[in-house]
């Protein structure tokens, strides 16, 4: 199958869900930094990052031990209400830091990653920071863009919850002029409670159901830590049994080595139909952009030995320009627009 076999080839059956870590938004400002030189923290530094030293010093020594590791660390200060202003005060430095990071100016891999996929298709995010958001916003003056939900919450979003929709936080809803209230953020602790915040629990509910349809799913810089462990079992209860999805393809992306990124996620995996790497333009959606799912489709169809060989069409991954960026796609939403125009006329007759 040729590179304009691909691009030519469109049908609306099948989805690709994106499950996206830490390390997504990392590699997102890897090539070019976080816009105003704020460095992306991960659990392994946010104290030093977020010049959180000073309050952790004060706490005991069997909390401050912990600090390296801020899951565990913060698992265990929510369990001692002594120490409730100290966890109130950390909560509020990281949503400031956090409301303040914004994407470089030129494409990043999260604007890669949405131009890639079509509506049908939905990014869900661990990551509290507005990365993906903000992609979704400027990737959005181009075409329509697929789903996007936020498992832990998002300093980016707001809820209203008079007419339960979500909007750019502080912002208020033209419907009911209610302002879209900052959503809660979901700290590492053992048991999340995942239904306590209604924002939160309308996210893995649409989530749990994206998982049950999905044709292909991508777990993208997720390292499924051991404080989430619930959420594991949740996006299992949506995916099932590797029996029961025998057809479909999961794809890993992360810098672990393959055998430790596989063994986290074997309860998802049947056999071998599974791939791995450890760069976002080695995946299937960089090499097979907005048609992620007819390839697969196509590789592993009996009825179609021919198209076991695709050229692919592997997007360039050095456009200094959204304009640059959107050219290269615009051949790829034009084959997608001639396709819905020949169903509905199918419809119509």
């Amino acid at each position: 199958m040729t590179k304009e076999d691909e691009i030519s080839r469109v049908h609306g059956n099948g989805s690709h869900v994106v499950i996206l870590g830490a390390g997504a938004s990392i590699a997102s400002t890897i090539k070019d930094p976080e816009k105003n030189g704020k460095v992306l923290p991960g659990m392994n530094n946010i104290i030093q990052i977020l010049e959180m030293d000073d309050i952790v010093a004060a706490l005991p020594k069997e909390l401050t031990d912990l600090s390296a590791d801020f899951e565990k660390f913060y698992s265990k200060l929510v369990l001692r209400p002594e120490f409730v202003r100290e966890q109130k005060l950390i909560e509020r430095k990281i949503y400031k830091y956090f409301s303040e990071l914004e994407l470089p100016e030129k494409p990043t891999i999260y604007d890669y990653l949405i131009l890639s996929l079509r509506p049908k298709d939905v990014i869900a995010t661990f990551n509290w920071d507005p990365f993906l958001y903000q992609a979704y916003v400027r990737c959005g003056k181009f075409t329509q863009t697929p789903g996007i939900l936020f498992l832990h919450g998002t300093v980016a979003l707001g809820y209203d919850k008079i007419d339960k929709r979500t909007g750019p936080a502080g912002y208020y809803s033209k419907a009911t002029m209610g302002r879209f209230e900052p959503t809660e953020l979901l700290y590492p602790v053992e048991q999340k409670d995942y239904n306590s915040d209604e924002f939160i629990s309308g996210q893995w509910e649409m989530i749990a159901e994206e998982m049950r349809i999905a044709q292909r799913v991508t777990i993208f810089g997720y390292r499924a830590p051991e404080s989430d462990v619930e959420a594991i079992s949740l996006l299992q209860k949506g995916w099932g049994t590797p029996e029961q999805r025998a057809m479909e393809q999961f794809e890993l992306i992360d810098v672990r080595a393959e055998d430790e990124v596989k063994k986290s996620w074997n309860g998802f995996i049947h056999s071998h139909h599974y791939s791995y790497s450890t760069d976002f333009f080695d995946c299937s959606i960089a090499r097979h952009p907005r048609r992620s799912v007819e390839s697969y489709r196509h590789w592993s169809s009996p009825f179609t030995p021919d198209d076991v060989f695709q050229d692919g069409n592997l997007v360039p991954n050095n456009f200094e320009t959204f304009e640059q960026m959107w050219e290269w796609y615009k051949p790829l939403v034009a084959a997608e627009e001639k396709f819905v125009k020949k169903v509905m006329a199918e419809k119509n007759k």
